[in-house]
């Protein structure tokens, strides 16, 4: 019984590898350069802004 239980576990891990492996490589929704581009021209405005209220806190 020992023997079998041994056996199960690289099957477990066979089975649940191929069940990752099929969700990791799933077909995804491509967005699209544009949504990138708009995430990080949001990113680059919110590290401008808070640069600016860094400046005017230290100057003051």
């Amino acid at each position: 019984m020992a023997a079998l239980a041994w056996l199960l576990i690289p099957l477990l891990a066979a089975i649940g590898a191929g069940l990752w492996g099929s969700w990791a490589g799933r077909n995804r929704k491509t967005l699209g350069d544009g949504t990138e581009l708009a995430g990080y021209t949001r990113f680059r405005e919110a590290m401008e802004k808070s640069e600016k209220s860094e400046q005017l806190h230290t100057d003051a």
